[in-house]
């Protein structure tokens, strides 16, 4: 689960697709801001989808464990976690490439009835294997829709409040992870856990409805001719589809430590290394000075630091007997440690010091991973 973790934060902002919808589309100004008539809809329903998937996120990992008790389904909890971060890897990727040759808003459509669909495929299931069959689904949608939205961002934005727009997606991480999980654990202990899964759709419809025609109005379609016409890059693809497959079958082999599975192991790193190597930059594997270092310590950091926070409530739960929302309260201090560090680095004064401070969050990240064991 770590490395699949990894390699999703390392690869994700890499995507050559969304960084060049962004930099080089060129949008008539109107002088308005985010939230002025022209972009009032687009904004909210935007900002609105941004918010609830980021609900989802940092609920899920309070109503986990409960699912994963009442599925009977505790030694494949990890594989709930994966499923959805393998599969949205991949989708990132084809995202891309989809939003540059035909437009954001099919991607964008599309990812969220995935995203949708596969909540309630999760909500609705009667084992372990149907629930993480439905977290898969949900990582397709999650990765085709976060892509396709900053592709949305460049098309209809232009460069002068690009930042604004930025800030409120930024924004919109915030008070779900701080209330998503206290929120998530309330709904778990008096309704169930399978309300937090299927609940979330239908709160879906709403910035649907604002979006979409929003964006088929200012950012449909392909940026041009030449790129309409310009075929998928199947490589690319098929490089993603190797690290998600190999990834995979790298976990399901590390779940039964047996002879058998070596099988599923060789399987998995003769599809990962290679894929690692045609999509990372040069030198990431030995973390060469500049990019590919920031990219390995990306990788490695979020992956660690993610993979210790999902299982945290399982152990709070399982193991120290606590309820889910009490549970949620130690995401929730996350959340709200998460935001002191943002607006901390985000002082001006501070700026000659943000190299220090990296290192001093690095180090603090470290020491609460090491406690988790013991604790």
């Amino acid at each position: 689960m770590a490395l699949t973790l990894g390699l999703m934060t390392a690869l994700e902002p890499s995507d050559a697709e969304v960084t060049a919808a962004i930099v080089e589309t060129s949008v008539a100004e109107p002088a308005e801001g985010v939230l002025g008539r022209t972009y009032r809809a687009l904004s909210i329903g935007i900002v609105s989808v941004v918010l609830l998937i980021a609900f989802e996120a940092t609920a899920v990992g309070t109503a986990m464990p409960v699912a994963a008790r009442e599925l009977h389904g505790i030694p494949l909890y990890a594989f709930a976690f994966s499923a959805y971060f393998t599969t949205s890897l991949f989708a990132m990727v084809l995202s891309g490439q989809w939003a540059d040759r035909r437009g954001p808003l099919a991607p964008l459509a599309t990812g969220i009835g995935a995203f949708g669909a596969g909540l309630l495929l999760s909500g609705t299931a009667a084992n372990m294997w149907t629930f993480i069959l439905g977290r898969a689904v949900q990582g397709v949608g999650g990765g085709l829709v976060i892509v396709a939205l900053y592709v949305v961002i460049g098309r209809a934005y232009p460069e002068r409040i690009r930042p604004g727009i930025m800030a409120g997606f930024s924004a919109a991480w915030i008070v779900p992870s701080v209330v998503g999980p206290l929120a998530s654990g309330t709904v778990t202990e008096h309704l169930g856990w399978r309300w937090v899964f299927v609940g979330i759709p239908v709160l879906i419809l709403l910035p649907l409805g604002l979006a979409l025609p929003a964006i088929r109005r200012m950012a449909g379609g392909a940026a041009d001719a030449e790129a309409a016409a310009e075929p998928f890059d199947r490589r690319r693809i098929r490089l993603a589809l190797g690290i998600s497959a190999g990834a995979g079958l790298l976990q399901y082999a590390g779940q039964e430590l047996r002879w058998l599975s070596l099988v599923p192991a060789l399987a998995g790193a003769a599809l990962l290394v290679p894929a690692v190597r045609g999509l990372l930059p040069p030198g990431t594997v030995r973390a060469a000075r500049g990019l590919p270092a920031v990219i390995l310590l990306r990788g490695m950091s979020a992956g660690s630091f993610i993979v210790a926070e999902s299982f945290v409530p399982l152990m709070l739960v399982t193991q120290r007997g606590l309820s889910p929302t009490l549970a949620g309260l130690s995401l929730a201090a996350g959340g709200l440690t998460w935001a002191l560090g943002s607006y901390v680095l985000a002082r001006p004064r501070l700026e000659p010091h943000r190299g220090a401070l990296m290192v001093a969050g690095m180090v603090l990240v470290t020491l609460s991973i090491l406690a988790a064991p013991p604790c």
